[in-house]
């Protein structure tokens, strides 16, 4: 009930009533428009230091725009069914945004159509749905171009030798893993099924089981020269293995991520090169729309890229690059 309306006649006997009715609506428009935002992350895990750098930035951006942020993560790379479960208590917690790199990219589909048909905001960090419209928008890396620049660049620095590859992947059907493997393939020149390709095996982007593919590859064919991998802790495990056989001589590792360990390692030689994300900046610019989606009800769309950096202290000509000490000034925050 408005004032406006405690001055009509069939009321005027009710004076007390209405002045105390508005003076409760307008407390209730003044709470409704003082509230803070509502805003979810939720990770593929909370250990990878690559998800520990996004939630920084996630934090940062909530504290900046004076936002409420809700977290969670899967138990593992792959773990879909926490997802779920995280979606839906953000929503019943009245999250307005809800920011992910989903685990599976398919299997989390229909949770999100029910967020974004309840009026919530999706966007995509990192990794795109399948398909990728199933989210309002993606804040991510061209994770094809990120691959590409490795693969041109392992092409270049092989300098006319015949490579005998092994790519330490993902796992099947997680977008991220495919389109960084086929931007590999197309940088190095190749295409999927070429004998120059001797070994793949899956990894999950784990430090372990890149070791254990690693020791799997080398039993296959003990003459590997290229590793490619998904990313830096997976690259980590296929140097140990390679270390623990005395092959690491001759051997080329390029890898994903650009985090501020692999980068050294790229300085130690243990990588030949990486291609550098920047998801402090995917998390700050989702949280930023999030925010500016729960005040004025205008939604962010499309895809939004975050950048890609080739690191490496031995630049190969024709394929764009910087030294480490730009990769450890940016390592993931820039």
């Amino acid at each position: 009930m408005s004032l406006k309306s405690c001055r009509h006649p069939a009321v005027r006997g009710l004076v007390t009533l209405c002045v105390a009715s508005a003076a409760l609506w307008g407390a209730n428009a003044a709470l409704a428009a003082g509230s803070e935002p509502i805003v979810g992350l939720i990770t593929k895990t909370d250990t990878n230091p690559f998800f520990v750098k996004m939630r920084q930035g996630a934090e940062a951006a909530a504290k900046k725009d004076g936002a409420k942020l809700l977290t969670a993560a899967g138990k593992f790379d792959g773990d879909n069914s926490s997802q779920v479960t995280a979606i839906e208590n953000m929503m019943t917690a009245g999250a307005k945004a809800i920011l992910i790199t989903p685990s599976d990219t398919r299997a989390i589909v229909p949770t999100i159509q029910k967020a974004r048909a309840a009026g919530v905001m999706v966007i995509a960090l990192d990794t795109p749905t399948q398909p990728q419209s199933a989210t309002d928008a993606l804040f991510a890396t061209d994770n094809f171009k990120a691959g590409e620049l490795i693969g041109a660049y392992a092409k270049a620095a092989m300098g006319g030798k015949p490579a005998k590859i092994a790519t330490l992947d993902l796992a099947p059907g997680i977008s991220v893993g495919e389109l960084r493997h086929n931007g590999f393939l197309k940088g190095f020149g190749i295409k999927a099924g070429d004998p120059a390709i001797v070994c793949s095996q899956d990894t999950r982007g784990d430090q372990a089981k890149g070791q254990t593919a690693m020791e799997n590859c080398l039993q296959r064919d003990p003459n590997i020269n290229l590793v490619y991998t998904i990313n830096e802790p997976a690259a980590a495990g296929a140097y140990r293995a390679l270390q623990e056989a005395g092959k690491t001589k001759g051997v080329m590792i390029v890898s994903i991520d650009g985090g501020c360990e692999g980068v050294r390692n790229v300085k130690a030689g243990e990588i030949a090169a990486t291609a550098q994300q920047y998801p402090l900046k995917m998390a700050a610019l989702g949280v930023d729309a999030g925010v500016a989606y729960a005040k004025t009800g205008k939604k962010v769309s499309g895809y939004h890229d975050t950048g890609v950096t080739l690191i490496t202290d031995k630049p190969m000509a024709g394929v764009p690059s910087k030294g480490t000490p730009f990769g450890l000034a940016n390592c993931w925050g820039q």
